[in-house]
């Protein structure tokens, strides 16, 4: 299981006890099928739900945990409006379209779950009356919307080396005049240029990168083995390809990983950090990684490049060159809608090869 899974599952059996006995029946229901990442956020998102209901009267609870499945049963569609108005448009935390569209079918899975599935000692759905059921979430999402934002943001064709030969050495040269950020540099130039490289070279999340072990790095065959997003089997790792292009990066900080920063050997971690002070490194976080990655980006002239768009470099590239089911299989996406995407970011390449083969 992923660091991130463990730690998410830990925080869920924390807050668990909190919710009403329904809500630890419909996780229990939904814990072999979702991550505890997901089971988490919809937990957070039914204690602002209930935290709302109460704060309006609409429950008489104390707590959370109080709240009763006749008082979700007699809700009017009115006060479902109002808390989508509630999230939309209070003045702390104000949630985008995008939050309140996932807020609210976490909200329609408990009620579906509730009114069809979950049945009472008498064979009776626990919930006669789902007023979920009328709420039209609309998708939000749309590959060609999605790629409009992207495009001028992301890596395009030589720029994907250009930025990792900026990393190994044109970033050195900007930073001279400043010691401690050159001296940061030196230390960490060989690290940082192999975490870019492989995202740039095999598409692989943030979250991914930081869960990898050494022992998850099969050199010889350029393969990572990686826990992917959305898939609960905690005992497969899926075999994920590089490029050749990563492979003298990954030798070259593989060199001195133990050396430079002091890995102790029990550290299982393939990218780490030694933190000011400590004697020993230990794994690279990936807030580290991200602000890494912005910190290089606004110096090579791409303030709006981050990790994530690394991946979307790398997608780009790669749907160029394959289909979108190989591409689909590359990135470790749940369905061909979201790789749609690049398929959109391509649309002015395909365009101008259609018109160099009319003109031949």
């Amino acid at each position: 299981m992923s660091l991130q899974k463990i730690s998410d599952r830990k925080k869920l059996e924390l807050k668990l006890p909190q919710m009403p006995w329904f809500v630890q029946q419909f996780i229990d229901y939904k814990l072999p099928d979702l991550s505890p990442s997901t089971l988490l956020e919809y937990v957070r998102d039914y204690e602002s739900f209930f935290g709302w209901l109460r704060a309006e009267g609409l429950s008489q609870a104390d707590t959370n945990a109080g709240v009763t499945l006749l008082e979700l049963e007699t809700l009017h569609m009115d006060s479902v409006t109002s808390y989508r108005l509630y999230l939309t448009t209070r003045t702390e935390d104000t949630n985008s379209k995008i939050t309140v569209s996932r807020k609210l079918s976490a909200l329609r899975s408990l009620f579906h779950y509730l009114s069809q599935i979950a049945e009472d000692e008498n064979f009776y759905p626990l919930l006669k009356r789902n007023v979920m059921a009328k709420v039209e979430i609309k998708r939000i999402h749309k590959p060609k919307d999605t790629a409009a934002k992207l495009k001028g943001k992301i890596l395009e064709e030589d720029e994907l080396l250009e930025f990792v030969g900026y990393i190994l050495e044109g970033y050195g040269r900007d930073v001279e005049g400043n010691k401690q950020a050159h001296y940061a540099f030196m230390l960490n130039r060989e690290r940082d240029a192999c975490i870019a490289s492989l995202i740039l070279n095999s598409g692989l999340r943030v979250s991914e990168i930081v869960n990898l072990n050494v022992d998850d790095l099969d050199l010889g065959n350029k393969l990572l083995y990686v826990y992917r997003k959305g898939q609960n089997d905690e005992t497969f790792k899926t075999p994920v390809y590089f490029r050749e292009q990563a492979k003298d990066e990954l030798q070259q900080y593989l060199s001195l990983r133990h050396s430079r920063y002091n890995t102790p050997k029990k550290e299982k971690a393939l990218f780490v950090a030694k933190p000011n002070g400590s004697p020993e490194s230990k794994r690279m976080t990936k807030r580290a990684i991200q602000v890494m990655i912005i910190k290089y980006a606004k110096r090579f002239g791409k303030p709006y490049l981050t990790v994530h768009k690394l991946r979307h470099s790398f997608a780009t590239d790669y749907y160029l060159q394959n289909d979108i089911y190989k591409t689909k299989e590359q990135l470790g996406h749940a369905s061909t809608e979201t790789t749609e995407v690049y398929a959109h970011l391509t649309d002015k390449t395909m365009s101008e090869a259609i018109e160099r083969r009319l003109e031949s």
